[in-house]
């Protein structure tokens, strides 16, 4: 018989909530939002920025939730429920009280990730790659901020081996207390770009919060860093100061850790060989970049650092795809032939914008194509807006486009970059107006790229077309996604 997540009796123990009717003698799972919400879970009635769960008992009940926490404000207008209730004085200290019970139960090995670009990505081929060989957790989608990590961590079973989180944020001082509940075996910075700028003084105020991932490590913990990146002498520096006395590496860089040594991209995806602490390892991926494989250089040297065994990780990354918006390729009709759609939709800044336009550039267009990138506006880049939109009309050239579609009010500083530079470019004012007149540019061969922040719209552009040309080939990613706050890209 399967043990139970938790009990209704240790849940209490663990948040410290006084008891309203029976314990359940089995809790399957936790929740916060109705909608995901399974028969026997805990249901959470969190205060978030926009709708408090209160709001929402009746429809957990109706979803068969055993057991409902819930604010001792909130008591006295709640009436009389047909389910057993833990009276606590915040829901959310609460479910983060249970995330520290869960830590300290658990026996699995457990690694941390963060960064400005890949987080998501480089969470889900960890995930992956560490299912080869034993049970693994992991935070589900993007849930890495206030709320997304103590609730990933309070569903961690006590017998898992592995487990993975993802610590995202906008804001200094974000990280730090994420952190600490985890308390990672292995703390991973994919890489220091641009991203949120506008909420930081210069990209070191980045470095410096992206840095606060390592003072939560276990003692003798490793920080693992991406040697490519530009900020890493800053990163390493920062772990030092926080104590960590093991510091790793991955990338193409000479001296490397997990180093790079040879990369070939295919019609469909990669293929790679690496030093992973100096073992040779050979492997291929579905999903095409450069930018992916080297995120997977951090992957196979965190499952090195967790104890598991590289080879069946590298061998498990054949079957991984990178998620939705990330890359997925489609072949479309469209006249009497074929066009290829590369969906990089998730989000964008700068550094993943670059690694896109790259994929788009190692890309071939079929017979009579072009290579066309639909480009939609980055945000939260505050006053460095201008120039960093103006700075991707090189990554562009470099890239080989022959059209550049281009939506949003901050890309017309690119529009203009590029007529400068005698490149084709279009600038419509949304992506809505760059869809209509979409059609018209498309013809067999086209290789097509399209990226933008995720609020631009651009998913439902590439949608769009999926649906409107068809997908006779499509090799997207098809695992579900549940519901995010995304922050990766």
């Amino acid at each position: 018989m399967t043990e139970p997540l938790w009990t209704g009796a240790a849940i209490a123990e663990a948040t410290g909530g006084r008891p309203v009717g029976a314990m359940p003698p089995s809790i399957g799972g936790v929740s916060i939002d109705t909608r995901s919400l399974e028969a026997g879970d805990v249901f959470f009635a969190i205060r978030g920025d926009r709708v408090d769960g209160h709001q929402f008992l009746r429809p957990a009940i109706a979803a068969g939730a055993a057991l409902l926490v819930v604010s001792k404000e909130k008591l006295p207008a709640l009436g009389a429920l047909p389910v057993p209730l833990l009276v606590v004085d915040d829901v959310l200290k609460a479910m983060e009280r249970l995330a520290i019970a869960a830590r300290a139960r658990a026996q699995a090995r457990i690694v941390a990730v963060t960064g400005s670009v890949g987080k998501t990505t480089t969470k889900e081929a960890l995930r992956h790659a560490l299912g080869a060989e034993g049970s693994v957790h992991a935070s589900a989608a993007s849930f890495n901020n206030h709320w997304g990590v103590p609730l990933s961590l309070a569903r961690l079973p006590a017998d898992t081996r592995f487990a993975v989180f993802e610590i995202g944020m906008n804001h200094p001082d974000e990280i730090r207390p994420l952190v600490k509940l985890v308390r990672p075996h292995v703390a991973i910075v994919t890489l220091i770009a641009p991203a949120h700028l506008g909420h930081f003084e210069n990209l070191r105020a980045i470095t410096r919060a992206k840095g606060e991932i390592f003072e939560g490590l276990t003692a003798g913990g490793t920080a693992v860093i991406n040697a490519d990146d530009p900020e890493s002498a800053a990163l390493s520096q920062i772990a030092r100061a926080a104590g960590v006395t093991r510091i790793t590496t991955f990338g193409e860089a000479p001296g490397a850790d997990y180093r790079l040594t040879g990369y070939a991209p295919l019609d469909e995806g990669s293929h790679a060989t690496a030093l992973i602490d100096g073992t040779a390892v050979e492997f291929q991926l579905p999903s095409g970049g450069r930018h992916l494989v080297q995120n997977t250089l951090a992957v196979l040297g965190a499952s090195d650092l967790l104890g598991a065994d590289v080879s069946l990780a590298a061998a498990a990354l054949s079957s991984w795809r990178a998620g939705t918006g990330r890359g997925a390729r489609h072949s479309l009709a469209i006249g009497s032939g074929q066009l290829t759609l590369i969906d990089e939709s998730y989000n964008a800044n700068p550094a993943s914008m670059r690694a896109a336009l790259g994929l788009l550039g190692s890309t071939r267009p079929g017979t009579g194509g072009r290579r066309i990138a639909l480009l939609g506006d980055m945000l939260e880049l505050g006053s460095f807006s201008r120039d960093l939109h103006e700075a991707l009309a090189e990554p562009v050239m470099e890239a080989g486009c022959d059209l550049a579609l281009l939506a949003g009010a901050e890309m017309r500083t690119l529009y203009l970059a590029l007529r400068e530079r005698g490149v084709e470019a279009q600038w419509f004012a949304t992506a809505g107006e760059l869809e209509e007149s979409l059609s018209g540019h498309l013809r067999p061969g086209d290789v097509v790229m399209a990226k933008a922040s995720k609020s631009i719209g651009f998913s439902r552009l590439v949608e769009s077309l999926v649906a409107r040309l068809g997908s006779p080939a499509a090799t997207s990613d098809a695992s579900p996604r549940p519901n995010s706050m995304a922050q990766d890209a």
